[in-house]
């Protein structure tokens, strides 16, 4: 069975999102809680590579590391590089 990446980072997110709602399962506190991610790191990205949300700011991942091309695979190279407002 094959499993879509966006997939398989979606699930650590909601079930994190989830967790922190506690009993309080309603629009509000859902929201709440999705923007107010901190510093998560899941499976599917590579190190270095966190979620972070704020009220003010939804665009959960805003890092990249770059690779190249080394003939037969790709190689990681520099560090992470990292665009958000905090």
């Amino acid at each position: 069975m094959r499993v879509a990446p966006a997939a398989s980072s979606a699930a650590p997110l909601e079930r994190r999102v989830l967790k922190r709602c506690g009993d309080e399962l309603t629009r509000a506190n859902l929201m709440r809680q999705a923007a107010s991610l901190r510093h998560l790191e899941i499976p599917v990205l590579l190190p270095g590579i966190k979620i972070n949300a704020s009220p003010t700011d939804f665009y959960p991942i805003q890092s990249v590391w770059l690779q190249r091309f080394k003939g037969e695979t790709w190689e990681l190279f520099g560090e992470v590089i990292c665009n958000e407002n905090q």
